[in-house]
């Protein structure tokens, strides 16, 4: 639902339910929003037509969880509590995102190994919190030009054996793999062990299949795995002026149903491919 907004309310309900109708079995939202009856009312209002729902959370620099400052890494821990248990309330299952670091906020360094050591500390309470709800939470390696913690499978693998939890897994973007890594197969080979969720996102985050990512490559290689969890459509318009501003779109790509409908008909036919290989 980024393609909408951040905030999703009873007036993107037809919009959902058209996604049902090509074929969606669930929706990805973001989780800023603190208000936990809209939580609540979206849930029941998937389950009245058999979706599901997956959480999105990025956090700012004043909460930031590798942050030297104790009340700032504090406010990471809660931020991140508040989105489990709305997640929780919407009936979801899983908190995907780059929540292992602020977004965009940059030490001029590289990454340090305490900056490595005070977010697996987070990251470990707050997987804690999340198995109570049972949800996992998979954070997400972005491009350099995002974040600069986790900007590669290596490095993701690398902390999410640092948090060591069954609560906290990883996560494969191939739209922030094409900027970072060598090898498609061999960064999802990287992650396969702890790998729970992937983002289908086209180099341009427009409409999957339609730029240059070598799709074939990137469904081969996870089929090759043996991953059997979700795969979600993960691309951006202008619609949420605030959001796109933030995550620097500054054009739209495709129609946004358009996106929906090529890109599930796509992401449907690769998966099918593969798995019969």
């Amino acid at each position: 639902m980024h393609l909408w907004s951040t905030h999703i309310t009873e007036e993107h309900y037809d919009d959902i339910g058209e996604l049902k109708a090509i074929g969606y079995d669930g929706i990805e939202v973001f989780l800023a929003d603190p208000d936990r009856k809209g939580y609540v009312d979206l849930g029941n209002f998937l389950q009245s037509i058999k979706m599901e729902v997956n959480g999105c959370l990025g956090l700012g620099p004043d909460q930031d969880p590798i942050s030297k400052d104790p009340e700032i890494r504090q406010a990471a821990v809660d931020k991140i509590k508040e989105a489990i248990d709305n997640m929780h309330a919407a009936g979801g299952k899983n908190i995907c995102g780059p929540f292992h670091s602020a977004f965009a906020n940059f030490s001029r360094n590289a990454p340090q190994e305490d900056e490595y050591q005070r977010s697996a500390e987070v990251l470990h309470e707050a997987a804690e919190h999340a198995a109570q709800a049972g949800i996992t939470l998979t954070p997400e390696a972005l491009n350099r030009f995002e974040c600069y913690l986790c900007n590669t499978m290596a490095q993701l693998k690398k902390l999410v054996d640092m948090v060591d939890h069954p609560n906290l897994r990883g996560m494969f973007d191939p739209h922030h793999a094409n900027i970072e890594e060598k090898s498609f197969a061999e960064a999802i080979d990287t992650i396969a062990p702890v790998m729970t969720h992937v983002h289908i996102s086209e180099n341009d985050r427009g409409t999957p299949g339609a730029g240059h990512i070598p799709w074939d490559e990137v469904f081969g290689s996870i089929a090759k795995t043996g991953y059997d969890g979700w795969y979600y459509i993960e691309a951006f318009s202008r619609d949420d002026v605030d959001f796109a501003n933030a995550i620097n779109v500054w054009r739209e790509f495709n129609s946004r149903m358009d996106i929906c409908r090529d890109g599930f008909a796509f992401t449907k036919a690769m998966i099918e491919k593969h798995q019969r290989q």
